[in-house]
């Protein structure tokens, strides 16, 4: 979709354009399936053009979202990390919460869902073990790179989306085992796609292990990551890998409950 230019608001409008930007944000929120420029211009009453204007800049700054396949317009992430408080009780991560904290009852470790956010995997829910805190907070970004969940996000993302990024992502290493050639980074990606789940041992933080699985939607499009998250002293690795089985059970639940972002 090629988005046309389109001129700055004049000074003397700024105070009603962001009326309307608001009220084009309230309407997205009303709309989980998404909207049309044409559906939003209809029930706005307001121009074709001025919604048009509204949802490029919106996407331009991550409030909302743009998807191709169906020109339907969504919620930006950037609107769930300014409001993870009150998501908490609704929505994307109300619908994760149970079906996590039953992976952590059942694994007796934390649990983590986390969705792509730009460059970055973005925590939006987590369940603590019961003898371990995790190092993550809703709202906190982490490297693709160097998590499991990053790993899992990059190597299930749209192929065009995956190569750029692979590309792109600055590689810095964040312990001595952080992976940083950009060709075993691809191996990594590819085994993971194979087997259908990743691990990592001390990447992200020194004496932490995980592993992780894609939250998948029927239709087979990336909805999120869930990790499983331990320290080495109560597992390595490999151990952590025993609970892959209720790994993979959560991750099919959540792509049949997760609402579509």
């Amino acid at each position: 979709m090629n988005i046309p230019r389109h001129p700055s608001p004049r000074p003397a409008n700024q105070a009603g354009t962001v009326v309307k930007a608001l009220e084009v944000l309230n309407l997205l929120g009303e709309h989980p399936a998404g909207v049309t420029a044409a559906e939003m211009a209809r029930e706005t009453g307001h121009p074709f053009s001025t919604c048009y204007r509204l949802l490029a800049t919106l996407v331009g700054t991550g409030y909302a979202s743009y998807d191709a396949a169906d020109k339907r317009y969504h919620l930006g992430l950037r609107v769930f990390r300014l409001a993870h408080a009150v998501a908490a009780h609704q929505g994307f991560e109300g619908s994760a919460a149970p079906v996590l904290h039953r992976l952590t009852e059942q694994t007796q470790e934390s649990s983590v869902l986390h969705v792509l956010d730009g460059d970055a995997a973005l925590t939006v829910h987590k369940e603590d073990g019961p003898q371990f805190r995790t190092t993550t907070d809703p709202g906190d970004r982490a490297p693709l790179h160097s998590t499991a969940s990053g790993k899992i996000l990059l190597a299930f993302s749209e192929p065009q989306l995956r190569e750029r990024l692979t590309q792109e992502i600055d590689l810095t290493p964040r312990t001595p085992h952080t992976v940083t050639d950009r060709a075993e980074l691809e191996r990594q990606l590819a085994a993971a796609q194979e087997r259908g789940w990743t691990s990592q041992s001390e990447e992200q933080d020194p004496g932490m292990v995980a592993i992780a699985a894609p939250v998948l939607a029927p239709s087979g499009r990336l909805l999120g990551a869930v990790t499983l998250a331990a320290p080495l002293f109560r597992r390595t690795a490999r151990q952590l890998e025993e609970h892959i089985p209720a790994l993979l059970e959560a991750t099919r639940e959540l792509g049949l409950v997760l609402p579509s972002r």
